[in-house]
């Protein structure tokens, strides 16, 4: 039994709405009534009870209509239709509209107890779902995995939980690898929305039939081999964060489909004409610089500039290198306890090898090499011999033998800074072609001349 759960009775006969509340008072629902759907739907929007109960026939508005309004102003509300035997063949219409199911009347009271008990489990199901996917969420943030102490880092982490208190989208760019997917994360654990569901989609992986479908849902027999109704993503993700993952791979058809549902909320099931809403924070990813695409005619301008309102650049890890012994320490723990091996120490020369690869994968190349280290390591200490042999060659390295001068280079970011005052110095000072020559943006470049006090 649900006690406290709020039920609405909708019906414009009186006997029978005072009749099915004191049942439902004895069995301990809180209960609402209302004699139209007018009325049943203002107490909707100020109530949000967990289940409707509402006749098909009404005056004004029928219950199919009603149905339909709920469907788009609270598609998390539980509908089941009363109806008289007549309208049977009306009520399996409700059903596949999106109404839970359906009573004949006279009420047959047990049924009813019946139902109410499985659709109040359903709906505590789905909050279990939505708990563990909002508790594995923060455990992944609060785990540490946004590992730096770069100022960039730093910069990017109090940026997100800023614009975590607004609702507006957010546009995460960043190559492959450099953590995009865990700032977005942030941005919903930090968000008035945590406690609701942080949905993903890569939008890559799919045709463009799956990923409407994907998206929007869809009704059964839509398309070969759709056998029963599904529920997409923007419904899944009513009250919280849809996350958008390389977004910039859309199809030139479905971009103009999100554009509406970004301009009006409103969306129809692949196969349906129903129109249904849902209240959704958009974060997108892509690993492509989207403003290029959209001055190629790639991808929509107007969609563009509706998903770009605030924008995360996250810098690739060659371009952060003070992060990536903290990386390697932490990935080195993590790993060492999941395989159940004793990892004492990282000899500085292993650290120094590392520390001179590019890391063209980014965080998840530096992740997965570490793993490998530590499995195929045969002792207490992770030294240069256990880097792969590939690492070892220096395949792209970034930071050779650069000095000052006559002084040798010790920390990351001396490196950085030589490496930087060298390719500035090669182009005469030309600040497009040096960050063209360095892999970062004219943005980057100029945030690290001001941190290593670099003159024009």
């Amino acid at each position: 039994m649900s006690y406290g759960s709020t039920i609405l009775i909708v019906d414009d006969e009186k006997n029978t709405r005072e009749g099915l509340k004191q049942f439902l008072n004895d069995l301990g629902y809180e209960v609402l009534l209302a004699g139209s759907a007018k009325e049943g739907m203002a107490l909707i929007k100020k109530e949000r009870p967990e289940i409707t109960l509402t006749d098909l026939k009404m005056p004004e508005m029928s219950g199919l209509d009603f149905l339909h309004e709920i469907k788009r102003s609270a598609p998390e509300t539980i509908v089941i239709m009363l109806t008289a035997y007549g309208t049977v063949e009306t009520a399996v219409q409700a059903i596949k509209a999106g109404a839970y199911y359906y009573l004949t009347k006279p009420i047959n009271f047990d049924e009813l107890e019946l139902t109410l008990k499985k659709a109040l489990h359903q709906k505590a199901l789905e909050h279990e779902n939505i708990s563990l996917r909002e508790e594995l969420s923060r455990e992944r943030y609060e785990s540490g995995e946004i590992i730096g102490e770069s100022p960039a880092i730093k910069q990017l982490i109090a940026l997100s939980k800023q614009i975590a208190q607004s609702d507006s989208t957010v546009l995460i760019q960043g190559e492959s690898g450099t953590g995009k997917e865990l700032f977005a994360h942030l941005i919903h654990s930090e968000s008035k929305r945590s406690n609701h569901p942080f949905v993903t989609i890569h939008m890559a992986t799919l045709t463009e039939t799956l990923l409407a479908s994907e998206l929007f849902g869809h009704e059964r027999g839509a398309f070969t081999g759709a056998t029963e109704r599904k529920t997409g993503r923007f419904e899944r993700a009513n009250g919280g964060t849809l996350f958008l993952d390389e977004v910039s791979d859309i199809p030139e058809n479905m971009q103009t489909k999100l554009l509406r549902v970004l301009q009006s909320g409103e969306f129809e099931r692949v196969g349906s004409t129903k129109t249904l809403r849902s209240d959704v924070r958009l974060v997108c990813a892509t690993n492509k610089n989207l403003k290029e695409q959209t001055e190629a005619g790639i991808f929509r301008e107007d969609l563009y500039y509706r998903i770009n309102v605030i924008l995360l650049e996250i810098p690739p890890l060659r371009n952060r290198p003070a992060d990536i012994p903290l990386l390697i320490h932490h990935y080195l723990n993590a790993f060492a306890e999941k395989n159940r091996k004793v990892i004492e120490k990282i000899t500085p020369e292993a650290l120094n090898t590392l520390g001179k690869y590019n890391w063209p994968g980014n965080v998840r190349e530096l992740k997965n090499i570490v793993e490998r280290m530590v499995v195929l390591n045969r002792s207490n200490v992770i030294t240069a011999d256990d880097v792969p042999i590939d690492i070892r060659g220096g395949r792209k390295p970034i930071l050779s033998k650069l000095n000052m001068g006559t002084k040798e280079l010790g920390t990351f970011e001396e490196m950085e800074e030589a490496m930087i005052r060298k390719t500035l110095g090669e182009v005469n000072h030309n600040k497009s072609l040096a960050a063209k020559r360095l892999g970062i943006s004219r943005r980057t470049l100029y945030r690290k001349m001001s941190e290593y006090k670099i003159d024009e």
